[in-house]
């Protein structure tokens, strides 16, 4: 399960690589190196005046049977906790340049680092977003009120995920043509792209604990 990443690049880069304009809700967007559950990060979402750039909090809720925690990968879209928040009006992307698994070493876990090459160009995981109200954030700095909240498909491990995390891997766009696939499609067709990405696409680009991504082999 995917519970940190990072996104490196700035708004020029995501203009350049999504096709449709859209509106930039996050004014000065810093790179991310280190994105944890429950923390502010950028995602793209279709709005009720249009596309926009704008900050959400990782987690979407979770099924009140199991307590309603926050989930921030989600495999089963046929559950219908999630198929209310499948169509075109609460899908999102999120851009990404590297993401972290933990390989299941001893005495503690290893982080590996994934990126699409050594270069970590940026790439989305597709996404759903959704409000909710109420407490989030952490203990020493709770944040009441609405929050729009986001996470992201899982699908099966590819032949690079699967040594290090055998169950799953995060549902990755790596075009313009599939990002946009995801944010207009019907539901049925959009569902299509929860696949494994293609054997041979990802690169272990670091291992061991990060310190910053701009630093060789620190991630």
């Amino acid at each position: 399960m995917c519970n940190l990443y990072a996104s490196m690049t700035g708004q020029r880069a995501l203009i350049d690589f999504v096709r449709n304009p859209f509106k930039d809700r996050t004014g000065n967007l810093p790179p991310l190196p280190g994105i944890f559950p429950d923390t502010m990060a950028p995602v793209i979402r279709n709005a009720h005046d249009g596309r926009e750039l704008m900050m959400a909090r990782w987690g979407m809720p979770g099924p009140p049977q199991y307590g309603g925690a926050p989930i921030t990968n989600i495999r089963n879209v046929t559950s219908p906790h999630w198929r209310r928040w499948l169509g075109v009006g609460n899908r999102c992307v999120v851009p990404f340049t590297s993401f972290c698994e933990y390989a299941p070493t001893t005495p503690k876990k290893t982080p590996t680092w994934f990126a699409l090459s050594e270069d970590r160009p940026l790439a989305f995981f597709a996404g759903i977003w959704g409000t909710w109200h109420g407490t989030r954030g952490t203990k020493a700095n709770p944040v009441e009120g609405e929050h729009i909240l986001y996470g992201f498909l899982t699908t099966d491990a590819n032949a690079e995920v699967a040594p290090i995390h055998p169950k799953a891997m995060p549902v990755i766009l790596t075009t313009a043509d599939e990002v946009e696939a995801w944010l207009t499609l019907p539901t049925a067709e959009a569902m299509a792209l929860q696949r494994p990405l293609r054997d041979g696409t990802l690169s272990i680009v670091a291992t061991g604990d990060r310190k910053d991504e701009g630093t060789l082999g620190s991630l």
